[in-house]
């Protein structure tokens, strides 16, 4: 505004009115981060002040940098769009208490309104868009190398697992036929007591190593998603609950889930015993909600009544399961809640497609093709509204056009009655009042029409004003308006349109 103001392009204003705007724009700019849509009306209210159309040169850009910011800030999209609703109504009822021709101040007003801060407004919401989406994606591409590093940690485990069923097949068959020999060695007829001795030692050392090798194996063969050994085959989560609060920790259930699924019941069971493990006499808190096929699951624990006497532990298990649900399509949360601690767990319905790099991208097209079609709209709009606005152009100064003919024809004392038939059917509704040679004369009405039908050029205009207080509202005067000239060159072309 400063720059069009030191370039003198602005439109006539007072200092206050200016002051007025510079203070809008400031309270707008410091506004625009908590509330985007206020903000945006802030900005816009000076240029609806200077013009109905919001077409001005001194507010334009920060009308068009607000919408803008308004798209970027703002995740809601029913304020941008009351936003705009109660700018277009405030300039549509002030275009109506105007003496102007309100058809082409209306269509200004919604070709500045959807150029000006529709456009803007639009490419503020795309690029916000794509940066949540790019940003959703590396979370994704986060997610996808934990479930990688799972999937290669669990490859892993059932390497070792077939490597040690192999140790286990071939080292325990020798360690049998080891005992099986030493078994017959001590039964061989003439063999010395000492020799038979070591013989039953070493028949039982084999059979020893044999069942610690079948121990260790099976230890090596556990696989990390069996249930825990001390929770029983088939309990549900509201067994889960009462076993422990029969072992004392203070725990509730304040909704038992329907569903029997093992992974809810996972959740739970780490969530307890991360509870009465850190939070020792906290008391627990167990809830689930369902919602058709989904379940929501939610363990909190209040603050602990004395410290923890056991350190804190590594999270794996969280962790874990964390990789677990979200494999699955659902959401984890787990961190400090208030005083306590608090782990959230979603689990979609079953058969829910899970989101992986096909999802984001097809969500990525689907927003892309979202803010293409607003755009394809927005400009379909505007070029309904440049075709309108440009046939309206036409339509008014082609039919106000008062041929230099008829204008030489109607003399002073001429009855209106008399000059209608001459007289375009419309008149010019902004007409050059400032370059006429003269003033109006008083209690007349003055209409003006166009010399030229010529378009999108400078022409003449010509006023004729007609005495309302006699009976036959005769012509009283009648003025050229030049284009641009002298008084010399009025008066010039004065005369050659009275021959």
């Amino acid at each position: 505004m400063l720059a069009v103001e030191g370039l003198h392009l602005h439109e006539p204003a007072g200092i206050w009115q200016q002051v007025a705007g510079i203070a809008a724009l400031g309270a707008a700019t410091a506004l625009h981060r908590r509330g985007p849509a206020v903000a945006f009306l802030l900005a816009a209210a000076p240029g609806l002040a200077v013009a109905s159309s919001l077409f001005t040169l001194s507010y334009g850009c920060a009308l068009a940098a607000f919408a803008y910011l308004m798209g970027l800030r703002s995740r809601a999209l029913r304020p941008s769009l009351l936003a705009f609703a109660a700018l277009a109504a405030t300039g549509t009822v002030k275009i109506a208490v105007r003496q102007v021709d309100p058809a082409a101040e209306w269509l200004v007003l919604m070709g500045t309104l959807l150029f000006g801060a529709v456009f803007p407004w639009l490419i503020g919401r795309y690029w916000r868009q794509s940066r949540e989406l790019t940003a959703a994606g590396w979370a994704r591409a986060e997610q996808l190398e934990r479930e990688h590093r799972i999937v290669a940690d669990r490859a892993r485990l059932r390497e070792r697992a077939r490597i040690a069923q192999d140790m286990h097949d071939s080292l325990g068959h020798e360690l049998s036929l080891i005992a099986l020999r030493a078994g017959a060695l001590q039964v061989t007829p003439g063999l010395a007591d000492a020799h038979r001795k070591a013989a039953a030692e070493l028949r039982a050392a084999a059979s020893d190593a044999t069942d610690r090798l079948h121990g260790i194996i099976g230890l090596l063969r556990e696989e990390d998603d069996e249930p825990a050994p001390l929770a029983p085959a088939g309990e549900t989560v509201a067994q889960l609950v009462e076993r422990a609060a029969e072992s004392g920790l203070p725990v509730r259930l304040l909704s038992a889930p329907a569903t029997d699924d093992r992974t809810l019941y996972r959740v739970v069971q780490e969530a307890l015993t991360n509870a009465a493990k850190h939070a020792p006499g906290a008391p627990v808190t167990v809830a689930t909600r369902q919602d058709g096929g989904a379940v929501t699951v939610t363990v909190s624990n209040e603050r602990p009544p004395r410290a923890p006497a056991a350190p804190h532990g590594s999270g794996t298990g969280l962790l874990g399961l964390r990789a677990r649900i979200t494999a699955l399509g659902g959401t984890f949360d787990a961190g400090p809640h208030g005083d306590g601690f608090r782990v959230v767990a979603h689990l979609p319905a079953p058969g829910t497609p899970r989101q992986g790099p096909a999802g984001f991208a097809h969500a990525r097209r689907t927003a892309r093709r979202r803010v293409g079609l607003a755009f394809g709209a927005a400009a379909v709009a505007g070029t309904v509204l440049i075709g309108g606005s440009f046939t309206w152009y036409a339509y008014t100064k082609t039919h106000a056009v008062l041929t230099p003919q008829a204008y030489a024809q109607l003399r002073i004392g001429t009855p209106l009655a008399d000059a209608e038939p001459r007289l375009p059917e419309r008149t010019i509704s902004d007409p050059p009042v400032e370059r006429a040679p003269t003033p109006p004369p008083a209690h007349a009405d003055c209409r003006y029409y166009r010399a030229s039908g010529e378009l999108f050029v400078p022409v003449e205009h010509f006023r004729l004003c007609f005495d309302t207080a006699g009976a036959a509202h005769a012509l009283v005067d009648r003025v050229v308006i030049p284009k641009a000239g002298t008084a010399d060159q009025i008066q010039e072309e004065e005369r050659e349109w009275a021959r």
